[in-house]
């Protein structure tokens, strides 16, 4: 292993999904080995004071850009840092807590890769980037249930927000690696619950990806395990040539496991830490009403982040 922190980078819009890939890969490797960091902490102003200044959340001068990138410099190089606290049910500040980091830190929030210095501290960078229309309802769930928000609230919110997002969250999507777009399934006689989606990769050629193509090319001859519910192919992002992985929420276990074991090949390691048959908790996702379903563009996407977390740690 490395002797400093390994760094990854989740950066999307408000509730499209951060906190909960978050909670998922901090499970796969240890919740005791990995260091969780919030950047909304780093709001400069508090709710009331946001109003009355009438800036948003998402916008730069509401935060301090410049201490999140002196902190990301602090833990690169494994010191400790003294960290704000803000708390989304009062709208106010807590008192700041002593971090000090662990093997694997992971920094999830609004405007992580906006300065550019700060880009150059995370060892693997993912976006979230969810149609806006299922975003939106993820907002507005949450914000009701947890936040007290009413559903004309949050609405009014995003009314107001959109020109900041269209601004500056946005446009991160061009410094991340990996590109994860959740959404509905596009066929209309599949069943669209909401907690088994279909997950678009794009995969930038900033990070060595899993040799993918090994496995698809050798699944042409005879039967294909992998079937058409994953696939893979090039197209273009924001004017770039990428690769995009496609997995069908109807995608099987065996589907799954073919692509886990080509990359346990490539980091035997891998197997260490994340197994689809070992590990339940792998691509779980809970219900509004509290069933558990798993979710397998969910674990492919989980695992292919954990694959490049442990190749930025030496691992090979």
């Amino acid at each position: 292993m490395s002797n400093r922190p390994i760094i990854l980078g989740i950066v999307g819009d408000s509730a499209a999904g951060k906190t909960t890939l978050t909670k998922g890969i901090a499970k796969i490797l240890g919740e005791e080995e990995v260091t969780v960091i919030c950047t909304d902490d780093y709001h400069r102003y508090d709710r009331k004071q946001r109003a009355e200044k009438k800036i948003s959340a998402l916008h730069p001068d509401c935060n301090y850009l410049d201490i999140i990138t002196q902190h990301l410099g602090l833990l690169r190089t494994g010191q400790a840092i003294l960290k704000p606290i803000y708390n989304h049910k009062t709208g106010t500040f807590d008192a700041p807590e002593y971090i000090q980091p662990k093997r694997f830190v992971i920094v999830e929030g609004l405007l992580g890769y906006l300065p550019a210095k700060a880009r150059d501290f995370y060892d693997v960078k993912a976006y979230l980037a969810p149609p806006e229309e299922l975003r939106a309802s993820w907002k507005i769930k949450r914000d009701t249930a947890k936040r007290g928000y009413t559903e004309a609230e949050v609405r009014e919110q995003m009314r107001l927000r959109e020109y900041d997002s269209e601004h500056f969250i946005r446009p991160q999507r061009q410094w991340a690696d990996m590109v994860v777009s959740f959404c509905p399934p596009e066929d209309e006689e599949r069943d669209r619950n909401d907690l088994l989606l279909d997950v678009k990769l794009v995969l930038r050629p900033t990070l060595p990806h899993p040799p993918l193509l090994d496995v698809f090319e050798s699944s042409v001859v005879g039967n294909s395990v992998l079937g058409k519910a994953i696939r893979l192919g090039l197209t273009r992002d924001m004017g770039k040539p990428v690769d995009l992985l496609e997995v069908d929420g109807h995608a099987t276990e065996d589907q799954v496991q073919k692509l886990e074991r080509m990359m346990c090949n490539d980091v035997p390691h891998l197997g260490q830490f994340c197994s689809i048959e070992g590990n339940k908790e792998i691509g779980t996702v809970t219900g509004t009403t509290g069933e558990t379903l798993r979710s397998y563009p969910l674990a492919i996407t989980q695992l292919l982040i954990t694959y490049h977390m442990l190749k930025a740690a030496g691992l090979k």
